[in-house]
């Protein structure tokens, strides 16, 4: 035991164990739901207090670091505000309607790694914690003759080559539930399982996984529309919908500005009642990269920098490290305002930060810097789900010039102001 260090005893409070929660399953929705804001980031250091710490205390301060880099909260943005404002509302609405009917469903467009399905997923989570409230005050205990689990959102990602047994299975296996052998024992417990569970909200991601010249997409779609029956909000995810063949056979209501599905019965259709041609309609809200063309633009894309700087925990950062100088457009020209290859960006440099001895950003730094995306196995490139690496090239001068003033930084309000001098 003599090789225990004195100070082994440290709490390491910002590691768990275990897997991330897995939120295609109940218990990992939970998981998720319950600790999605609850890291504590790495205490702030000088590098005088650092260099006073063990070599040991040195290391998990370092780990610590690191850890707050790559758990950076998630941050609003006004394209990621536009679209959870709109899915609470609808949630809301759907939620404590009591008429018989369909229920308006939401779909969110974007590209690769804008944080489509993060946007969603708070969304949702932020909705279930209001309804788990209110429910609590109107059924504090066991209702007898019902399921005990209580499911109001439930989350599931479409197959890469998706059927509608495949479907069915997927969204089964977020309850836990057994999955039947037909196709439609399968379909009669999705309905089941959903009204059982009462669920409010069911959000299904990937969805332009389905190429739609294949009949088991076409009939898989069908389905999907199928479930707006059941007095559940469908939240549709995916990248480029409009382009995908989702919306063959709906037309745009020019009173609504919505989608609208006809209830168009197939020789398959699984629709008990299809005969009543119930239309379902659509809202499509996309969520965008940000804009560096004008100045409403750049002050959002500044405001997010200055959001980041703030959770980093350089020894060497300075106020304004990545929204002064020619650091903006650099960010912007590294990721072309895409806040997934953004956060990858700053994580990895961060890192590299660390470890050099830099302990700043600085665009020479993150030149050296690959953008990498890690293990992408679980996206499907074909679908647009992982987008295209922007090169690092340096534009004429004259450009960075005439697109924003140099020595720009922040005042306490975050408003952008011209440095004196």
């Amino acid at each position: 035991m003599d090789d225990i260090p004195d100070d082994a005893g440290a709490l390491v409070p910002f590691l768990r164990l275990g897997p991330p929660p897995d939120r295609t399953t109940w218990e990992g929705w939970q998981q998720y739901r319950r600790t999605r804001d609850t890291f504590i980031p790495a205490p702030r250091l000088t590098q005088a207090e650092y260099q006073s710490l063990t070599p040991r205390r040195r290391a998990l301060h370092d780990l610590h670091r690191t850890a707050t880099h790559v758990n950076m909260r998630l941050q609003e943005t006004p394209m990621s505000v536009k679209v959870a404002d709109l899915m609470r509302h609808r949630l809301q609405n759907n939620a404590v309607k009591f008429m018989p009917g369909t229920r308006d469903g939401l779909m969110i467009n974007g590209g690769g790694f804008l944080g489509k399905t993060e946007t969603a997923c708070s969304a949702a989570a932020t909705f279930e914690d209001l309804w788990r409230g209110i429910r609590h005050q109107l059924l504090p205990a066991p209702t007898p003759g019902t399921r005990d689990l209580f499911v109001p959102v439930a989350y599931c990602r479409l197959p890469v080559r998706a059927t509608p047994k495949a479907l069915c299975r997927t969204i089964l296996s977020h309850y836990g539930d057994p999955h039947p052998g037909s196709l439609d024992d399968l379909v009669r417990s999705v309905r089941d399982t959903i009204r059982d569970h009462n669920t409010t909200a069911l959000l299904i991601d990937d969805i332009t996984r389905l190429r739609m010249h294949r009949e088991d997409d076409q009939d898989t779609l069908d389905l999907l529309r199928e479930l707006m029956d059941l007095n559940v909000t469908l939240i549709l995810i995916g990248v480029d919908i409009p382009g995908s063949g989702l919306l063959r056979g709906a037309y745009a209501d020019p009173r609504t500005n919505q989608w609208v599905f006809p209830d168009i019965k197939r020789g398959k259709s699984h629709n008990e009642a299809a005969s009543t041609q119930t239309e379902r309609r659509f809202d499509m809200v996309d969520l965008d990269p940000f804009d560096y063309s004008t100045p409403t633009g750049i002050q959002a894309f500044l405001q997010h920098l200055a959001g980041i700087e703030e959770q980093l925990r350089l020894l060497r950062a300075v106020d304004g490290m990545l929204t002064t100088g020619d650091m903006p457009e650099y960010l912007f020209r590294r990721t072309h305002g895409i806040v997934g290859l953004l956060r990858r960006l700053i994580e990895d440099g961060c890192a590299k930060a660390i470890t050099t001895g830099e302990e700043r950003l600085t665009p020479e730094l993150l030149a050296g810097t690959d953008i990498r995306l890690g293990n992408l196995a679980d996206l499907d490139p074909g679908s647009g789900e992982v987008p295209d690496i922007p090169q690092d090239v340096q534009p004429p001068r004259q450009e960075r010039q005439r697109k924003r003033p140099r020595n720009t930084v922040f005042d306490d309000q975050g408003d952008r102001s011209a440095a004196d001098g």
